[in-house]
């Protein structure tokens, strides 16, 4: 079983975490580019925080999810990022360009 990372646990993250959900009005950003109105559960890092841990409370790396989403965005074997997950990692890149790309 994978074991959480202390970070989520922090007070630093337990707020920025709600400063995100408040911003996204508590919807899933992915749902919501689609159309569909979709209460948010959980704050995705878009540059994944083991591999990029300098940008884990950078707004533009966080977004508002659902479960359904969340499970999309990276394959819960291997960690990896999936095509959906790099495609979110496409959209920021060119509004945050000191963001190193994959």
């Amino acid at each position: 079983m994978k074991q959480v990372n202390p970070f989520y646990k922090s007070k630093r993250w337990k707020r920025k975490r709600e400063v995100i959900l408040r911003r996204d009005e508590y919807q899933c950003r992915h749902c919501r580019r689609y159309g569909k109105v979709t209460p948010a559960a959980t704050v995705h890092h878009i540059y994944p925080l083991e591999d990029y841990p300098e940008y884990k409370l950078t707004n533009i790396n966080l977004l508002s999810l659902c479960n359904t989403c969340h499970e999309q965005m990276h394959d819960r074997y291997t960690n990896e990022l999936t095509d959906i997950g790099l495609k979110w990692v496409e959209r920021i890149k060119d509004k945050v360009p000191h963001l190193l790309h994959f």
